[in-house]
């Protein structure tokens, strides 16, 4: 079979890095065999051909029965097989597989026609054959012409996940991990246990849809389960997991949803199954990004009498960051121009057709507003373009629009960059300029394909245009005090007095509000044609007990004119910094040679923490290690040493995360390059 990662079929097909022993080919691609007779093999005379069948009940039809017979060409595409060597009792044929055939572990027989009738070879299971998607290949559906990109977004194993927020950008390393051990067989169960027909599984489209359900547990105990109320009793936290191949593995062996998962984590397992399965893809974040449920493309946040948001009333929320993928194909289904990027999400968050999934829905078609694309185009349209619209309920009952926000949601749109771990900004895909002519025309085009939206500006609404607010938050490490400050800026000639309403909130990374820890009002007073600046000070004891995974803070303040009756409102999330672990290696680093990995951190907190796990892995060094420490005391350091035994030469990277109750999503990273023997 030409097996082995540095024989020539592993070699062609870009599959040698597979911790897998069977041969694994890509579709629309030549692949070589050799068979060796009891006798030389004459063609005129024997009649032979060989047989690929797939599931329980092939069937030729289905593309799940192929039988190849022996040609003198190959035709590009299309299955068939022909004679390259002959010698004494063996012959070595090269044999193409159709560029849309399906996706999966393939039985292989070699079948010779006697005059007492066929005879087969027995089953083997060590001739199995694993067929893949193929984006080197112009004739299949995921092609992508470029060889740097196709390095990155098929054949990366590990990937970065942008976080925090739009201020405050962090970066975090994701081991993929698609060619570890296991990890083909369980992204092609995943497959099974949605019972995908077989017939579809060459189709990337029906692919990514499927899985978009399969990765989350709703519906039909995919995957992950998702938590995000800040408890996770019987699962691990989603702050400490550092890559899929856990996940996956865990799922394939106990069958049931692993515990916990939030959109980072989602995405990344999701992105693995992509590139194991040879559909290019990326992990992309979006800043600030709408959840609105009720796709009417405008967020509403109440107010109560006080300015202070109504919670009973609010149902939407603003995500810091929201974490979905990419996947890369044409979409013969669409109308042409709309192949290429597809916005796929196994995030669990509003139903498509019945189920929790989303996409694929296609970016251009995302950008120019035709969200009449199936599928769920208008759901992802409103997270990266809804307005926020702050209002409160006036004397008579009637809904009093106080500020109208146009720019806030889809700030920034991110991805890794090709082949570095630069941040490349991808706002452009998704929307254009904001303001522009082209910007509005998207919008009326995504209105007239059925989008809701008040096109109308309610006739209550004059916006406040004499005083302008701003507010700026200096940046803070976790558990240290900080200050936030309140700008005035009055353009008028009138002295004003301004009722000033500070609320602070730690919230989920989805925007909802856990806890208030901070109430402060003041009365603020404005010359004319001037800025005033207020302080308030933040200390570490308001916020420490309650503080959350992501050391996330969500600021609201509103302020009435007095002397107008107008309100300004403003809202800002803020995340502090936090420790990193230090990551250092001891002794040479060669493949097959022990070498020593060493974790470093240092406790940042006034007060010890409790039961920490720590976690690291680092795919083709080391599988994921994993330790407990029952206590950590105030200021002092940890230190972990682990001894591995690297199987792949290159470019490696290790990836470690620290957890317990008081403190998540300390990470730590380290690049090391491993020698050849």
């Amino acid at each position: 079979m030409f097996k082995e990662p540095d024989e020539i079929n592993k070699q062609q097909h870009h599959t040698d890095k597979y911790y897998n022993p069977k041969l694994i080919v890509r579709r629309g691609q030549p692949f070589q065999i050799q068979i060796d007779f009891s006798r030389p093999y004459e063609p005129e005379k024997d009649q032979i051909w060989l047989e690929y069948l797939i599931g329980r009940y092939p069937q030729p039809n289905k593309g799940t029965y192929i039988p190849i017979l022996i040609g003198d060409v190959l035709k590009p595409g299309e299955w068939g097989a022909k004679i390259i060597h002959k010698e004494n009792n063996s012959i070595r044929l090269s044999i193409m597989s159709s560029s849309t055939c399906i996706i999966g572990k393939f039985r292989f027989y070699v079948a010779i026609r006697t005059p007492y009738g066929i005879i087969r070879t027995h089953r083997n299971s060590a001739t199995d054959t694993y067929i893949l998607f193929n984006p080197w290949c112009q004739l299949d559906a995921v092609y992508l012409d470029d060889e740097k990109e196709r390095e990155e977004y098929v054949l990366n194993d590990v990937g970065i996940v942008f976080h925090g927020d739009v201020n405050e950008v962090k970066l975090r390393s994701w081991s993929y991990g698609q060619f570890e051990e296991n990890v083909l067989d369980a992204c092609l169960f995943l497959m099974d246990k949605a019972e995908l027909e077989l017939s579809g599984r060459g189709n990337p489209i029906k692919i990514c849809r499927v899985a978009s359900a399969m990765i989350n547990s709703k519906d039909e105990n995919g995957v992950l389960a998702g938590s995000w109320d800040n408890l996770y009793a019987y699962g691990v936290p989603p702050s400490a997991w550092t890559g899929s191949v856990d996940i996956l593995l865990e799922y394939y062996s106990s069958k049931q949803p692993v515990r916990y998962g939030q959109c980072w984590v989602f995405a990344g397992v999701f992105n693995t199954f992509l590139r194991c399965l040879g559909i290019p893809a990326r992990l992309i974040t979006n800043y600030s990004s709408a959840h609105d449920n009720n796709a009417n493309l405008q967020l509403d946040f109440f107010l109560d009498d006080e300015g202070q948001v109504d919670n009973r009333l609010t149902k939407d929320s603003i995500w810091n960051y929201h974490c979905w993928n990419e996947a890369w194909m044409t979409r013969p289904d669409l109308p042409v121009g709309f192949g290429g990027w597809q916005a796929v999400d196994g995030t669990p968050q509003e139903t498509s057709d019945g189920m929790y999934r989303c996409g694929p829905a296609s970016v251009q078609a995302i950008k120019h507003g035709h969200v009449c694309f199936q599928f769920d185009a208008p759901f992802v349209y409103a997270e990266v373009n809804s307005d926020v619209i702050y209002s409160r309920m006036g004397k008579n009952g009637s809904q009093v629009i106080e500020k109208i926000d146009t720019t806030h949601i889809g700030r920034l749109i991110v991805t890794k960059g090709v082949g570095t771990d630069d941040m490349v900004d991808i706002t452009e895909n998704y929307k254009f300029q904001e303001g522009s002519a082209e910007e509005r025309l998207a919008l009326e085009t995504a209105v007239m394909y059925g989008v809701k939206k008040q096109t109308t500006q309610p006739s209550t609404y004059q916006p406040q245009k004499d005083v302008e607010m701003d507010l700026q938050m200096q940046k803070a490490v976790l558990g240290s005090d900080f200050k936030v400050t309140i700008i005035f800026r009055n353009k008028s000639r009138n002295s004003y007095t301004a009722t000033t309403y500070l609320s602070g909130n730690i919230v989920f990374y989805t925007g909802v509000t856990k806890s208030e820890f901070k109430k402060h009002s003041f009365s603020a007073k404005l010359g004319p044609l001037s800025s005033s600046a207020f302080d308030v000070m933040i200390t570490s004891a308001e916020y420490l007990n309650d503080l959350l995974d992501q050391a996330s803070f969500h600021f609201f303040v509103t302020a009435r004119i007095n002397e107008t009756g107008k309100v300004l409102a403003m809202q800002k999330a803020m995340v502090l910094e936090i420790p990193i672990l230090q990551i250092k290696t001891k002794g040479e680093m060669v493949v097959d040679r022990e070498m020593s990995v060493v974790v470093e951190f240092t406790n940042p907190l006034k007060q010890a923490l409790e039961n920490v796990t720590l976690r690291l892995e680092g795919p083709g060094v080391l599988r994921t290690m994993k330790k407990e420490f029952r206590q950590i005391p105030a200021t002092s350091t940890l230190i972990w040493e682990v001894k591995c035994i690297p199987k792949r030469p290159g470019l490696r990277k290790l990836i470690a995360s620290l957890n317990c109750d008081a403190l998540r999503h300390v990470y730590g990273e380290l690049n090391i390059q491993i020698q050849k023997p």
